[in-house]
């Protein structure tokens, strides 16, 4: 939206609710997603829409938190500096590469952590231990460097936190996709980040500093999240729906809420839904699975729900890298409210990750580049 004005929250809620009257669009909105920018909060839940907030903003502010005050600071700013002596000097990244090959392993630049950047602190943590032994290697030839290079104790710390990490930016990029349904994963998400942050008896002391910051720092961040749309989305999913992803006592209110809603509705025609047929870039199987597995009990199916919910419910559950739309489309001709419903709640994306992509793109499709001389 363009706005010559400053971004108060006044001034964004109306010229949200301008552009959606131009557009004509006001009555066909459910809900709306943003950043965690106070104004746009304060703006957005002015609004007589359904809020969500971006919650790979959520989880990576989070883990922002947690890696600046779980005791990996130092080890980490070691890594930035030796980072930094390569992307500074083009002789030196020419000998590592050299060094990688000698040692029979591919020829890659090192990373370099950005507060900005999503997971690049775990990218760069990831390319700096695959390339620890050339990177040794080439400084022990370069007698005039001051770099400290981590210890022996601080590779290993290295390690854990690379496992610690790579859970969250799976999530964060299952969360962020645009070509499959999206909003009905939040849930399972976020309680296999969870599961993955329990604390074990082999877990170091900053290991279990960082999960106990973790789970508090997501923990209040998500408070205040919609968890009822959520729960909405997920029940009409045939790969959750089981909703081992929320604890046994709050299943069958799910379900009762969907019953009243379907109570409430009218009939409608479940033709219109279009499945999607293309594939974001797939996360791996094995991961993906996982979330099936986030479960603090064995579902249980209960409650006296009638006809469409009964039988949905009945239904057997799809494999998680199925398309819950290509279900529905394929299963609509037994259900005539049920599919309206599967429809409307996942049909919200998790992350506001999908306008700022947009975002990005148009500021290079109109911005003015330099020319090199």
């Amino acid at each position: 939206m363009k706005t010559e004005t400053r971004h108060f929250a006044d001034k964004c809620l109306e010229q949200f609710l301008k552009v959606a009257n131009d557009r004509g669009i006001e009555n066909k909105i459910s809900t709306i997603g943003t950043d965690s920018a106070a104004n746009m909060l304060a703006a957005m839940r002015a609004l007589p829409y359904e809020y969500i907030a971006c919650n790979a903003h959520i989880l990576q502010r989070s883990i922002t938190i947690c890696l600046d005050s779980s005791g990996v600071a130092g080890v980490l700013a070691k890594c930035l500096k030796t980072v930094g002596h390569f992307k500074q000097s083009p002789a030196s990244t020419t000998e590592l590469n050299q060094q990688q090959v000698a040692l029979g392993k591919k020829s890659e630049q090192l990373m370099q952590d950005v507060p900005t950047r999503w997971n690049s602190t775990l990218a760069m943590v990831s390319r700096l231990l695959r390339n620890r032994e050339a990177v040794q290697a080439m400084l022990d030839q370069q007698n005039n460097h001051r770099l400290v290079i981590p210890t022996e104790a601080e590779w290993g710390k290295l390690q854990r936190l690379e496992v610690l990490l790579e859970p969250c930016r799976y999530a964060t990029e299952l969360l962020s996709g645009e070509a499959y349904v999206s909003c009905s994963v939040v849930l399972p998400a976020f309680r296999h980040l969870d599961r993955v942050m329990d604390i074990t008896d082999d877990d170091p002391a900053y290991v279990v500093k960082f999960k106990n910051a973790f789970q508090s720092d997501l923990a209040a961040r998500r408070a205040d999240a919609n968890k009822t749309w959520f729960r909405g989305a997920t029940a009409p999913d045939p790969r959750f729906k089981d909703l081992k992803c929320l604890p046994r006592g709050k299943r069958e209110q799910v379900w009762t809420s969907l019953e009243n809603m379907l109570q409430a509705a009218e009939p409608r025609r479940a033709a219109t839904l279009q499945p999607s047929t293309e594939d974001d870039e797939p996360a791996q199987k094995k991961r993906r699975s996982s979330l099936l597995l986030g479960s603090d009990s064995d579902s249980e199916e209960g409650g006296m729900e009638s006809g469409e919910l009964r039988c949905y419910r009945a239904e057997p559950s799809i494999s998680i890298d199925d398309c819950p739309l290509q279900w529905w489309y394929a299963h609509s001709g037994a259900y005539e409210q049920l599919p309206v419903l599967a429809c409307k709640y996942p049909a919200s994306p998790a992350t506001s990750v999908p306008c700022e992509r947009l975002f990005s793109l148009a500021g290079h499709i109109v911005q003015k580049k330099k020319k090199g001389s």
